[in-house]
Parts: structure tokens; C-alpha cells; sequence
């Protein structure tokens, strides 16, 4: 009885994987990689080529700081992939050129590459911007869909492409921390004639807030917040905030983020230069690139979770209460709305965002409710981020 039971499940195993359509999905495919066809087309021609080039590659970074490596990485990436045929050499700013003219250096080909943060560039085009970080904009997760799956990264090549550029994502190192500061701020009143160093859109919205804003460099702001010339200060992530010590002359540091969500960089390449390299290298870029995205997000949002800690044990966290974080809401979408009815390229760009968030918001309430906190905190009841 045993082995006859064992024959008639073999002989319906043996039946099912035979019959074509035993397992036919109701519907076609759902989803399809569009990179598949441009690689059938490429490897009709393409052809593994033995030429060298040497690039330069200039940036707004010093050696210290987080997003010099993320330059690096790709560098080596590159390197690596090509077998040394494409060696590109770093120069930190001022080494070659100031921090802010390696745009016009490389759009020019003085140099070859670039790296930066695209909201530096918005004196140039006001649309920079919505490529770096937009208050109370997209996270990481929603950077990484909008730019490779909803046109975002076709719409960043067009507006860089305007200045003999060609763009890739440079690498997405977080959502920024709040303000150091010393003085304690939690809702929209408490911000009214504080004096704040910040960039970028957020400037602007806190201007119309109240506060009184400078964007100071990077290197100014500790001693501006030592000396008491400001009471408060953002610049980037907690991994790059704390080898720049500003937890020893602040005293709280004020959350959430709201002004940047997530921290957006790109690599910009010379137009002459990008159409020096075959094929093959051109494709070892883009992947190096997409890589070094990818990448950059784990390593540096490991290094904040530590950063945090380390700043806990110095300053106190404050976080601003709803009513004020909806009011950082509310004043950020009537700025940006209001950038929208004067910049046509800023329109098309948030338009496309909003869109891409409004697609996302079934998923991201049905998945909802299992973020992975510590045990402990989960069944006491917090469930979400």
C-alpha cells in the first residue's frame, strides 16, 4: 500500500511538470526589466577595449569628511572593474579648484568628474535641488524608486546635461539630523528669531518662519556656534557631524530632520570626456555608480546609528512636537509651491515626486506596523517608525 501510494504521487508529480500550463499565471508577467533589451542591443556590438584613460575628479569635500569616501569608493569601484583602465584621481577642494567651481571646472573639462551635493548648484538652475534634498521630500527608499524605476534619473541628466554634463546618483548617505543647538526649540513659536545656519530651500522656509539665517561653509560653523554667532546648526548626517565636534559646544540637538529627509548626492562627467569612453567602460561607470548608491546608504546609516549614540552621551535629544512639525509641513509646501509657479523645470521635477509618493502611499500604510524596533519595544506597542 506504501509503494503504491508512492507511485501515484510520483506518476501526479511527473504529469504536473510535463503538462504546459499547469502552473500558467492567470495574467502576463506582471514587471520586466527595461535594461534587458539595451543590453541585447549592446552586446551585438560591444567589444572589451584595451585604451587607458586617466580622469580627474574635483569635488566640494575635504579628505575628512563622509562624502570624500563615498567619491572614493566609486573611484575604486571603477578602477577595480576596468582592470586600471579607467584610474580616476581624486582632488579634494581646493586642490585643483575652489569647492564651489568644480561644477564650472568640469562642465568647462578642465576636469573630467565631479562629485557634490546638487543643491549647491541651484544659482544655476532653482531644479538642482529637488535632486538633493527637499523639506519634508522623499526618504532614501523613495530616492532609489524615483530615480531609477519614475524618470528621476532621465529628468537629472536633462537638467545637467543643459551645462555639457552627463549625471549619475553619486551615492545617498541618510536622512540629515536636526539643528544643534543651544537653545531649546520644539515648537513653531520657539524658532521665531533664532539665528540658524542652514542651506539649500530650508533657508528660505525658515526665513518666512522667522528665524534669521546665514549659510555659513562647513569649516565656519563650529566656532560661529562656540562664539555664540548663531544658536543653531545643520550640516548632514550624524556620521559626518561628529568628527566635526559640534557636541562640544551645543547643547541639544533638535529632531526631526524635516529639512532633509534623505541626503542625495551625484556624479557629474564631462560630456567630451563621458564620449571619449567605449562601450564597455562607459557601462563599468553607470554600474560602479548604482553600485556605490547602494552602497553608500548601508555604510553611512550604520555609522549615524553609532554617531547618535556617542552624541547621547553629550547632548540632549529634543524633538519638536506634531502641531510644529506639521507647521514645517505646511510652510514647506506653500515655498515649494510657490518655486513651482515661477520655475517651469522645478514644477515638472516635484510634480513627478508628489506623483511617485502618492503611487507609494497604499503600499507603505498596508506594510505598515512591524518596523524592527528592539523586542522589548515592539510588544510594549511601538510599531511604527
Amino acid at each position: 500500500m506504501r509503494k503504491l501510494k508512492l507511485f501515484i504521487g510520483l506518476a501526479l508529480i511527473l504529469t504536473l511538470a510535463l503538462a504546459p500550463n499547469a502552473f500558467a499565471a492567470k495574467r502576463e508577467k506582471f514587471g520586466a526589466d527595461d535594461r534587458r533589451a539595451e543590453v541585447k542591443k549592446e552586446l551585438r556590438t560591444i567589444k572589451p577595449s584595451t585604451e587607458k584613460f586617466k580622469w580627474k575628479m574635483v569635488m566640494p569635500w575635504s579628505k575628512g569628511l563622509l562624502f570624500y569616501d563615498v567619491a572614493q569608493h566609486f573611484a575604486d569601484s571603477v578602477k577595480l572593474a576596468s582592470g586600471g583602465r579607467l584610474d580616476i584621481k581624486l582632488f579634494s577642494a581646493g586642490e585643483l579648484v575652489g569647492a564651489m567651481e568644480s561644477f564650472d571646472a568640469v562642465s568647462k573639462g578642465q576636469a573630467d568628474i565631479g562629485h557634490d551635493w546638487p543643491g549647491y548648484w541651484k544659482g544655476k538652475n532653482e531644479a538642482f535641488v529637488a535632486f538633493a534634498s527637499v523639506p519634508m521630500g522623499l526618504d532614501t527608499e523613495g530616492y532609489n524608486i524615483w530615480l531609477f524605476e519614475r524618470g528621476g534619473l532621465e529628468m537629472m541628466q536633462e537638467i545637467y546635461g543643459r551645462f555639457n554634463l552627463y549625471a549619475l546618483p553619486g551615492g545617498n548617505v541618510g536622512q540629515e539630523l536636526g539643528l544643534f543647538s543651544n537653545k531649546k526649540a520644539s515648537t513653531m513659536e520657539d524658532f521665531k528669531g533664532m539665528r540658524v545656519r542652514t542651506a539649500g530651500w530650508y533657508m528660505d522656509i525658515l526665513t518666512n518662519l522667522g528665524a534669521s539665517v546665514t549659510p555659513l561653509p562647513g569649516g565656519e560653523v563650529y566656532l560661529a556656534l562656540e562664539r555664540g554667532v548663531i544658536d543653531a546648526a545643520e550640516f548632514s548626517v550624524p556620521a559626518m557631524n561628529y568628527p566635526m565636534g559640534f557636541d562640544d559646544v551645543t547643547k541639544y540637538v533638535i529632531e526631526p530632520g524635516v529639512h532633509q529627509p534623505s541626503c542625495q548626492s551625484a556624479f557629474f562627467i564631462n560630456q567630451d570626456s563621458w564620449n571619449k569612453l567605449p562601450a564597455d567602460l562607459q557601462w563599468i561607470v553607470k554600474i560602479a555608480a548604482t553600485e556605490t548608491q547602494q552602497w553608500s546608504t548601508a555604510w553611512a546609516e550604520n555609522l549615524n546609528a553609532q554617531a547618535v549614540k556617542m552624541f547621547k552621551e553629550k547632548v540632549e535629544f529634543i524633538r519638536m512636537d506634531e502641531e510644529a512639525i506639521n507647521g514645517f509641513a505646511k510652510a514647506s509646501h506653500e515655498y515649494l509651491e510657490s518655486l513651482k509657479a515661477k520655475y517651469p523645470d522645478v514644477k515638472k521635477i516635484l510634480d513627478s515626486q508628489d506623483e511617485f509618493k502618492k503611487d507609494f502611499a497604499d503600499w507603505r500604510e498596508e506594510r505598515g506596523g512591524i518596523t524592527p524596533w528592539p523586542y522589548e519595544q515592539f510588544i510594549e506597542g511601538k510599531h511604527k517608525q
